[in-house]
């Protein structure tokens, strides 16, 4: 159903261009709906994923596009996904995916390493924040949703500043792992490194998630190290590693994880690999450099542990 909000006289609403709003249900419509309004925009039309791409494709202009998932619609679904991601990487709009744990991972296919801002479970808080996170460049004013606009883009300078900390004692891509059939990737010019047990990573990671049965866990909060330590543990074992396990590994809100492993992604300490046996669905992996870099953090650590 496609119902337009022509009235712009009403000043509770923002006279930017409007929101266009596709979800999967009626339930999924109503939480979009009153996303949207919260953040005091005007919305141009509420969709049902089946007619969404057509609207989007004659839409002249649109602050952002809201996707609302709740139910799998597999190829309509992916469509629209990758054409909104297009739309975002090219700045014709901002754009804003809400989805359950469970569509992680075919969502994240979908949408590829588009400028979308992916959201998982979101409290109201979260969705206003990505929101007001996805139009920050088209210097749209979000009225209801200041604070959470305020705190989110804070974290999320910190979070370029702290995987930049990181970038910068790792090389950057040159080159992405093997399959998974072949042997554990080695460093280069590791010849004089001693060879690295999985058991010793998978210690390291057992010591970090104890803490959490004696203090708070957002103490320890450290999502960038704790994807690092998965994905080695993984490689070492000949494992692949989807988006939605790399979240749960992150030991933080999945919406947080994801914002990580963009930032790490694009920083070149994770590579993105498509599952060659599922279209919908993507792997992550170390680069080459920070594998090296993790293997002789190890050999120098030696017995010491490392939490």
């Amino acid at each position: 159903m496609d119902l337009i909000h022509p009235d712009r006289s009403n000043l509770n609403y923002s006279e930017q261009a409007p929101v266009l709003i596709a979800a999967t249900s009626e339930a999924a419509m109503a939480r979009a709906r009153r996303t949207i309004a919260a953040s005091g925009l005007r919305i141009g039309a509420e969709l049902p994923i089946e007619k969404a791409r057509e609207r989007i494709e004659l839409q002249g202009a649109a602050t952002a596009i809201w996707v609302e998932i709740d139910v799998d619609r597999a190829a309509e679904m992916d469509a629209l996904l990758n054409l909104v991601g297009q739309d975002a990487g090219e700045s014709r709009c901002a754009a804003v995916v809400s989805v359950p744990m469970e569509l992680v991972d075919p969502v994240a296919s979908a949408l590829g390493e588009h400028n979308v801002e992916l959201i998982v479970d979101a409290s109201d808080a979260e969705r206003a924040a990505a929101l007001a996170i996805a139009t920050a460049h088209l210097r749209t004013p979000l009225r209801v949703s200041d604070v959470a606009a305020d705190k989110s883009a804070d974290r999320l300078r910190q979070l370029s500043e702290e995987v930049s900390r990181i970038a910068s004692t790792l090389a950057r891509l040159s080159a992405g792992p093997g399959p998974a059939s072949q042997p554990a990737i080695e460093p280069a010019h590791g010849a004089d490194l001693p060879p690295l047990s999985a058991d010793i990573v998978r210690s390291v990671i057992r010591a970090r998630r104890l803490r959490s049965r004696f203090f708070p866990e957002e103490l320890f909060a450290d999502p960038a190290w704790d994807m690092l330590l998965d994905l080695l543990q993984a490689e070492i074992s000949h494992l692949r590693v989807p988006v939605s396990s790399l979240c749960i590994a992150a030991a933080v809100p999945a919406t947080t994880a994801l914002r990580w492993l963009k930032t790490l992604v694009s920083q070149g300490l994770f590579v993105r690999r498509a599952d060659p046996h599922d279209g919908r669905r993507v792997f992550v992996e170390l680069a080459p450099e920070t594998s090296q870099a993790l293997r002789r953090y190890f050999a120098e650590l030696g017995p010491v542990a490392a939490i």
